[in-house]
């Protein structure tokens, strides 16, 4: 393919009112991942076009792993990876190649952000992107490196439990007793017994030290690049170009690889709630005291180290932490959507008084606002910095309503925009999230206090 013949794109869309989101990309822009294999680059990868999808930018992530193994067919060892292996590194090169080609491909027909997943260790191979991403295509490029020389780090990359870890010169050796899946039930090794994908794992690592190169302050100033030390012990950002990139800076600057358990749950059932009515500011009702009861034994069972608690300004999220023990905090960015001139009122008096406004919401959930109020869209803005403060901190139970959850679940869940307005967040039931590889582990705990089931499933004739 001839990359010329693309041309140049740039996305100049404008915001024509309600339905439109805001326009955050005036050109396409190529993340390109770089560092050493188990450093996380695959993580930040992934981690990265979720937060951006969430936040309106089309963005998809393009693993050169996986170009290499439909080359290949099948994985025979880190012989593969030997840099003396020609036709193997001839092979590499035409994935590397195929992989671009397939991303600005992707960019031309629409998308925002390509997400170039691979190990781009070598000064040669980071000037053939730029050629292709900047000087052909006329793309912005960012790179992303990925440094970790923490033994502790790069063991918790492999998922490796029990280790001992020594250094001799430059190479790492690393010996275990028992893994856990990320690496080790990666395709190359699905028919491989663990010791034995373990050692071959850490062979093609020293194949790719031999020519490791990283980003060089120097000689490749003329690059925009970020540099994460340690899952960001310290950070370098180099000629960071525009809002993108910068917005891409700041978020990867809060994520930290830390074990760590999110619970959400919504107030207890209020009185709003019993009347059908949505938004305002209404008590609890009995059955929302009794909830209230219940999450705080249920919260001290589970004995949750460093755990805390945020919650709303409204009545009804602090009335249910009331006997929760452990230091809160009130967010107003987590009250719920604002309804605007429907607060208060019954799904039926809506559909009654404001015919035309309650099938709009039908059509289009996510985009559409409230007359004076908020949009879906609207509430994913405002609950950004609720995200980058979850993502820096431990142990932490959300209380908050069911518009904002859901907002939060669709981030952690990796939910598009038409799934997000409907995603089931029941009353007096407990979401616990657990972190794991590239996504979240997620479990609902209904506790046993009855309530009314508040959820209006997708009309049939919606878009």
């Amino acid at each position: 393919m001839d990359l010329k013949s693309l041309g140049w794109k740039f996305l100049n869309k404008e915001t024509f009112g309600y339905g439109e989101r805001a326009n955050y990309v005036n050109s396409p822009h190529v993340i390109a991942m770089v560092g050493l294999p188990a450093r996380g680059k695959t993580y930040i990868a992934k981690k990265l076009s979720r937060y951006l999808n969430w936040i309106g930018i089309n963005t998809k992530v393009f693993n050169l792993g996986e170009y290499r193994r439909h080359a290949t067919t099948a994985y025979k060892s880190h012989e593969f990876f030997r840099q003396d292996n020609e036709e193997a590194m001839a092979i590499r090169t035409t994935c590397a190649i195929k992989a671009l080609e397939d991303v600005c491909k992707w960019l031309n027909s629409g998308g925002e952000v390509a997400v170039f997943d691979a190990t781009n260790s070598t000064k040669e191979r980071r000037k053939m992107i730029r050629n292709i991403v900047v000087d052909k295509m006329g793309y912005k490029l960012f790179f992303v490196e990925s440094i970790c020389d923490d033994p502790r780090i790069i063991e918790q990359n492999i998922m490796v439990k029990r280790m001992q870890v020594c250094h001799t010169g430059n190479c790492l050796y690393l010996t275990a007793d028992a893994l856990q899946e990320v690496k080790i039930s990666s395709p190359d090794y699905k028919n491989m017994n663990t010791e034995a994908a373990l050692k071959d794992f850490l062979l093609r690592i020293e194949h790719y030290q031999e020519k490791y190169q990283p980003l060089d302050e120097v000689e490749e100033n003329v690059l925009s690049y970020m540099k994460i030390f340690n899952t960001g012990e310290r950070i370098v950002v180099n000629r960071h170009e525009g809002h993108i990139q910068s917005r891409i800076v700041y978020y990867l600057m809060n994520i930290h690889i830390t074990p760590r358990t999110i619970y959400f749950t919504r107030h207890g059932e209020s009185d709003h709630n019993i009347r059908g009515l949505i938004g305002g500011d209404s008590d609890l009702s009995s059955r929302g005291i009794q909830y209230a009861k219940v999450l705080a034994n249920y919260i001290k069972d589970q004995q949750i180290d460093g755990l805390r608690v945020w919650t709303s300004w409204l009545k009804r999220t602090i009335q249910t932490v009331a006997d929760v023990r452990a230091p809160q905090e009130r967010w107003k960015a987590l009250n719920e959507i604002d309804a605007g001139i429907c607060e208060e009122m019954s799904y039926e008096e809506i559909n009654k008084k404001y015919p035309e406004e309650f099938r709009a919401r039908d059509q289009n959930k996510y985009a559409y606002r409230y007359p004076r109020g908020e949009s879906y869209e609207d509430l994913v803005a405002r609950l950004e910095p609720v995200i980058m403060e979850l993502e820096r901190q431990g142990n932490v139970l959300v209380v908050s309503h069911q518009a904002v959850l859901r907002c939060l679940l669709a981030y952690f869940l990796d939910k598009t925009s038409d799934e997000l307005p409907y995603l089931q967040v029941p009353l007096h039931t407990v979401i616990k999230l657990t972190p794991v590889a590239y996504g979240c582990k997620v479990e609902h705990i209904k506790l046993p206090i009855d309530a009314v089931d508040t959820h209006r499933p997708k009309p049939a004739d919606a878009n």
